[in-house]
């Protein structure tokens, strides 16, 4: 132990007498093993982390699928939840949940929130318990309960300044007095949901439940020992029997629902949560893992030119009779050091990193708050550390750890020009870290090349930045008819219209690349269908004349609708332009033909055609929409139906302004005083959030193939430069036979050169063959893109020149009297 402490103190007097190197070295690990603590934070946060649950390994998601209508995965309906709940032979218990949007009155402003609708056993499964009052029941599940509620933690201070004695009270939700049962812990996170602020139970009612109606995400747990497989097996036992124990809606046939051919599709609950981000997380860590093997190069490079300047004491030490187990340890020991010290900063680097990361990543990041240093993370940084330490140590101690006496005191003792064989070493490794950048500098070009074809894209509406959407919601209980409804909105249409800086206004159903929304299949009258073809899901949008104008949105064909169509429930509808060429081939020809959704719905002309909007994201292809009128006789197999809870569109010159947002409360509350605005955004918000994820890996990768050529350029610098230094004799005898300083500074430009051509050359055929796994994060950019392989060559062969060419131009000013008197 105390030989250990001594030579732990020799080796960091060594360090502190290199300040420089120790400086260099120390950035280095620490800029790579940092970047890989925060790329390996996000993997276990999002990916490797059970999720916070009680035995988080027996819980799933259960959904289905129906290949008949092309659906590989849809929710659940009441009438699964029933059946599922009674009869399953697998699973503990089944809940059902869905995120809602819920306006409180009656408490100061009035004000719309995050909602959550569970069934009673939804909490229990997740194990998660009041931290006041009760949980639900079956009996506040059960239809005609009295009407309950809970609060969330966030909710309850902010609301209710923690007052413990809410437990009891009523509030008005969606106009209804409900009373609050429970009040959640703090630590409370349903999935990776936003927080909602109140949780209600659906009360669904068998004796009124019918087949479809897919609309509830279902978890359940499994009974002990349980596969996946067999509650898949287990639910493909029970989808007969709830098929035969509930009618079919009114207008619907049970042959639609079979021919559907709808099955089990139950997975890890994690996956659900996790979504398909997998793919970017892992591409970004095989990234940032190249980061530090370029920085191990880089150190390499540099304890080889430290080890070289001490040959002489190695040879001596051996001489003395120091073992070459003995200066191999030594060495070792040296580099651990560094790879620690190097680590511990890079673990400071990475927790800062941590916080400005929260704040960029993408809305569709899952997990995120999940995010952090913790033992895994740390005990990842250490193993890193010692693996960085071996593998930049490993080269010095083969190269030098048995040096002779000798020889080391022959090379000690003079300045000769290096042979070939003790450059090669330093340019493999310039060659690899030339080949590595290389590979993360195409990665960032495809990147940069996909959010340019992204951004090129007409996404359906124009100037996005300039529209206020916010979202507004008429309960039965505050108004009973239909068309009440309806021209309650057409009035808050014209006072938000008189408002200064408006230009236009409109309302529709769901926004542009909101997600979720209403989808139904279609038929079209006098088309064929094959025996149990059942036509596709369309998007169904709900709108009021002047939304297209509003948005942008052109008009391909025909008119829009009106008012007057609206009021006198006209039969009318639009398409979208896809929608009409897949059946018409031709926008007009789609005029006049019309349309329903059930047998019991009146056909609907088709007055007009509108042009494709990409609700999902430019990144997919544009949904086949369609769009019906606010209000409606004889739609869904309902007498009469308006749309209660709709988004506004205003384009203003002052949009975002708080100003503006301050008098478009006071219009709509003039109106009504408990009609709350919810989901206040700009639409260029959704817009963005749609290319959230591709802006975060490009981000991450541009800083990745930053640091890359920067270590890069910093390799190729340090050989060239130590090359140059190395060889001040032979430069000197070249001088002094007539050599001219343009010929001996391309020379060693040449060199760099040499080696950049050759790890351009190995970089392209590794990114040939790696760049096939970023396929998926690509959009119309082919993952051998030449103008993205070509610009990073090029400009990965144009820094290199200029790294080179820096310390060449030192070879000129040699004066050849000294560089021979030195000799």
């Amino acid at each position: 132990m105390e030989s250990f402490k001594n030579e732990l103190k020799q080796v960091l007097r060594r360090l502190g007498r290199a300040p420089m190197f120790t400086a260099i070295t120390l950035i280095t690990l620490a800029a790579g093993v940092g970047a890989n603590t925060v790329v390996f934070s996000v993997l276990e946060g999002v990916l490797l982390k059970p999720l916070p649950y009680p035995k988080p390994d027996e819980l799933i998601g259960v959904w289905l699928s129906a290949p008949g209508i092309q659906l590989k995965e849809f929710e659940l309906s009441p009438s699964d939840y029933f059946i599922f709940r009674e009869q399953n032979r697998t699973l503990q218990d089944i809940g059902l949940y869905a995120g809602d949007s819920v306006s409180v009155t009656g408490i100061a402003e009035p004000e719309q929130v995050r909602g959550l609708r569970v069934t009673d056993g939804t909490l229990p499964l997740l194990g998660i318990s009041p931290m006041l009052g009760r949980t639900f029941t079956k009996q506040d599940d059960s239809p005609g309960a009295p009407e309950t509620m809970m609060l969330t933690y966030g909710y309850w201070r902010r609301k209710f300044g923690g007052d413990s004695s809410v437990i009891g009270r009523n509030i008005i939700v969606d106009g209804k007095s409900r009373q609050i049962i429970g009040v959640l812990p703090q630590r409370f996170h349903f999935l990776d949901q936003e927080d909602p602020a109140v949780i209600t139970p659906f009360q669904f009612d068998r004796n009124k439940t019918h087949l479809g109606n897919f609309s509830y995400e279902g978890l359940a747990r499994l009974q002990a020992g349980v596969t996946v497989e067999q509650v898949n097996v287990d639910v493909a036992r029970m989808l007969p029997i709830v098929m035969s124990s509930f009618p079919a809606p009114p207008g619907f046939s049970l042959k639609l629902f079979e021919d559907a051919h709808i099955g089990p599709n139950a997975r890890p609950l994690k996956r659900d949560v996790v979504g398909d981000v997998s793919s970017v997380l892992w591409v970004l860590m095989g990234s940032i893992g190249m980061v530090l093997l370029i920085a191990c190069a880089n150190v390499a490079n540099l304890l080889l030119v430290r080890v070289e300047g001490r040959r002489q004491e190695l040879a001596v030490r051996g001489a003395l009779g120091a073992s070459r187990a003995r200066i191999a340890a030594d060495l070792l020991v040296e580099s651990v050091i560094l790879g620690l010290l190097g680590s511990a900063v890079g673990l400071g680097l990475a927790y800062a990193a941590l916080r400005v990361l929260a704040a960029i990543a993408p809305a569709g990041l899952p997990r995120v708050r999940e995010i952090g240093i913790d033992g895994r993370v740390l005990l990842f940084t250490l193993l890193i550390s010692l693996l960085a330490s071996i593998l930049f140590g490993s080269l010095p101690i083969i190269k030098y750890a048995g040096v002779r006496l000798s020889t080391g005191i022959r090379e000690g003792g003079r300045a000769l020009s290096q042979s070939k064989e003790q450059h090669r070493a330093r340019s493999v490794l310039v060659v690899v870290q030339v080949a590595l950048a290389l590979v993360l500098l195409i990665c960032s070009g495809l990147m940069i090349r996909t959010f340019r074809a992204l951004t090129s894209v007409n996404p359906g509406f124009a100037g996005p930045a300039a529209l206020q959407t916010f979202r507004i919601s008429i309960p039965g209980t505050m108004v009973k008819e239909n068309e009440q409804v309806v021209r309650a909105q057409e009035e808050i249409m014209h006072r938000l219209a008189a408002i200064p800086g408006v230009g236009s206004v409109g309302v529709i159903s769901m926004l542009p690349m909101t997600g979720g929304g209403w989808h139904d299949p279609i038929f079209i009258e006098n088309h064929t269908y094959a025996e149990g073809e059942l036509p596709p899901l369309r998007t169904f949008r709900f709108i009021s004349p002047e939304y297209l104008d509003t948005v942008g949105t052109p008009l391909v064909a025909g008119r829009e609708i009106t008012w007057n169509d609206t009021y006198k429930k006209i039969p009318v509808a639009m398409v979208s332009e896809n929608l009409a060429r897949e059946y018409w081939q031709d926008a007009s020809a789609a005029l006049g033909k019309r349309i329903r959704v059930s047998s019991k719905d009146d056909w609907r002309e088709i007055i007009g055609v509108v042009g494709d909007v990409y609700d999902e994201g430019v990144s997919k292809p544009a949904t086949t929409s369609v769009y019906w009128p606010l209000l409606m006789d004889h739609f869904e197999s309902d007498d009469s139906m308006s749309m209660r809870e709709v988004a506004f569109v205003i384009r203003s010159s002052r949009t975002g302004s708080e100003s503006l947002l301050n008098e478009v409360r006071q219009a709509i509350w003039s109106l009504n005083p408990n009609l709350p605005l919810a989901d206040v955004h700009a639409l260029d918000f959704y817009y963005q959030r749609s290319m959230a994820r591709t802006s975060f890996t490009l981000i991450m990768l541009g800083v990745a193939g930053s640091m890359a050529l920067l270590l890069g350029v910093v390799g190729i610098y340090g050989v060239i430069a130590y090359s140059v230094s190395q060889r001040t004799r032979e430069i000197g005898v070249r001088m002094a036979l007539g050599a001219q300083q343009q010929t001996l500074t391309a020379m060693f430009v040449r060199h760099g050169l040499v080696l950049t051509g050759i790890g351009v050359a190995c970089g392209l055929a590794v990114a040939i063959v790696v760049m096939r796994l970023m396929s998926s994060l690509l959009f119309k950019v082919s993952p051998v893109d030449p103008v993205a392989y070509g610009a990073a060559s090029l400009g990965l062969v144009a820094t290199a020149s200029l790294a080179s060419y820096l310390p060449s131009r030192r070879a000129a000013t040699v004066d050849p009297v000294e560089a021979l008197r030195a000799e």
